[in-house]
């Protein structure tokens, strides 16, 4: 017989270690499963994406040109901002301005050698669409741009991101091009410019505001009672996706888990349980709904690792859930899209700042269509010679050459609108 002390240790040891057991069986249940799900072509998708890559670039620019008090620009100080464009490098900047001479007109001046030096300015109609945008950025949504900014810097562990990465996310949320003057500068109660450990600029909140802190789909969910309710998220598939048996299973469970919000502390999340992959999927869910076209590169939601306290490998979660991120690879690039924020190639939601971009989009179609029909080239010709330039003196591409420089970047769709 044991003694009555021995017995009782025994006893807590075999229960402790049951419990320990039990717990670990729990954790493993809830760890990842061995899911491979396949990525799979989305033509309507990819024509969103397609037909935005030249919109950015046109509208970064018209922005830059439109800042200037005399509303031009040399082609040579527009070049400094080609880091912002996402263009391909292979292509000349002044043959992506030349191919949509209805928004940016060409003109001539010599520098300080005589050597004519090409210049571009807005066209009245270009003018006016940039009128619209700065009044729909800086008095009819100012409110709702700068609250964006405000939720992606509470989305960080310190309220805090380097200049470097807001200005890639910049078109994404709509702010304005100078935002550190036009919006963030106005503010020295919400915000403060911090040096950083590399020597790089940051920007800090300075006040957390609770309103903002409530997620998307969370405000989509009001009717639940508690915040560690299991909210799913809006799913869906490209035509012709097909799940395995195992993967509908997972994905039914994993729904079912509680929903963390991304503006919380999570740090005492395992970051090996699909609980953890929830958070992370909310996070970016959350990081897209922010923009305006609820898209973003996948580089640049990569650099918000570090920030974002998220683990190594965490943009595997827009692979493992294709029914929520679609990823496409237009232009050479990654593009994450969420998917729910679209009705086939349209937005469901449509914010007015998305509405002035479509104007962009369609002179943009009509500039290029007309230029490429040869409609522009006795003007241009025109202005050549009203500004007095020797064309010996000067390396012009012909319409051809510009049109297969330009189009030979960028693959054609042969569904949903281009504005090409």
């Amino acid at each position: 017989m044991w003694p009555q002390p021995l017995l009782k240790a025994r006893r807590r040891f075999v229960v402790s270690l049951f419990s320990c057991c039990y717990q670990h069986i729990l954790i493993h249940k809830r760890t990842l499963v061995n899911v491979k799900l396949k990525w799979v072509k989305d033509p309507v998708l990819d024509s969103v994406v397609s037909r935005t890559i030249q919109l950015k670039a046109t509208s970064t620019l018209v922005s830059i040109i439109g800042s200037h008090p005399d509303y031009s620009l040399p082609i040579y100080s527009l070049s400094k901002h080609r880091g912002h464009l996402g263009l391909p490098q292979e292509l000349k900047l002044s043959t992506f301005l030349r191919c949509y001479p209805n928004i940016f007109q060409e003109f001539y001046l010599a520098d300080s050698k005589g050597t004519p030096v090409p210049w571009y300015k807005l066209t009245p109609e270009a003018l006016k669409i940039y009128d619209d945008e700065k009044h729909c950025v800086l008095e009819e949504c100012y409110v709702d741009i700068l609250n964006r900014l405000r939720k992606l810097l509470m989305l960080t562990k310190e309220r805090l991101l380097p200049l470097q990465t807001i200005d890639q996310l910049r078109w994404d949320l709509g702010l304005p091009y100078d935002y550190e003057n036009k919006m963030v500068a106005k503010h020295p109660e919400l915000f403060s410019f911090v040096g950083l450990p590399d020597e790089r600029m940051g920007m800090k909140l300075l006040v957390w505001d609770d309103s903002l802190s409530v997620s998307h789909l969370e405000l989509r969910n009001l009717d639940l009672e508690t915040s560690n309710q299991a909210l799913a998220f809006p799913i869906g598939f490209t035509r012709g996706f097909g799940l395995k048996k195992k993967c509908i299973e997972w994905l039914n469970e994993w729904q079912k888990l509680p929903y963390t919000n991304p503006y919380v502390d999570a740090s005492h999340l395992d970051p090996r349980t699909d609980v953890s992959e929830k958070r992370i999927v909310g996070v970016f869910h959350e990081l897209l709904h922010l923009t305006i076209l609820k898209k973003a590169e996948r580089k640049n939601v990569s650099n918000l690792r570090s920030p974002l306290a998220l683990p190594q490998k965490f943009t595997k979660a827009f692979e493992r859930h294709p029914g929520i991120f679609y990823i496409s690879k237009k232009g050479n690039t990654q593009t994450v899209v969420l998917r729910e924020a679209y009705d086939r190639d349209q937005l469901i939601e449509k914010h007015p700042l998305a509405d002035i971009r479509e104007k962009y989009g369609s002179m943009m179609k009509k500039g290029f269509l007309d230029r490429s029909r040869g409609l522009y080239k006795r003007e241009r010709r025109e202005v050549l010679k009203d500004d007095m330039v020797n064309l010996d003196r000067y390396d012009f591409e012909s319409e051809e050459e510009m049109n297969g420089n330009l189009i030979s970047d960028y693959d054609s769709d042969e569904t949903g609108s281009d504005y090409r």
